[in-house]
């Protein structure tokens, strides 16, 4: 299940760098949660090119965030927000630092 979430937010950062149909595939399969059969159906394509698909964009999602970390940096920011009551200011300015480089 937390892979499912993790590629909904990679989704979410990165949708713009993926091609039409890949977006329409992967959101098809990820956020309207329709099966590989029921995608292939509606866009007239087979159901191992819908996994293909969902795959590549999956790969894609996941080297996008090897390469730009956006992903991770928001993660950090927002553990950072929760956090920062308890933290010195000294330790925020330099998390805040480290997620910058």
């Amino acid at each position: 299940m937390d892979e499912f979430f993790y590629y909904n937010d990679l989704f979410s950062i990165y949708k713009d760098l993926l091609t039409e149909k890949e977006q329409a595939v992967f959101s098809s399969y990820y956020e309207d949660n329709l099966s590989m059969s029921e995608i292939a159906c509606n866009r007239n394509i087979s159901r191992s090119a819908v996994g293909n698909t969902v795959k590549i964009v999956e790969n894609k999602l996941c080297d996008f965030e090897k390469k730009l970390h956006i992903y991770e940096k928001n993660k950090r920011l927002y553990h950072l927000s929760l956090n920062c009551e308890t933290m010195e200011v000294k330790e925020i300015k330099n998390e805040l630092l480290n997620l910058l480089n």
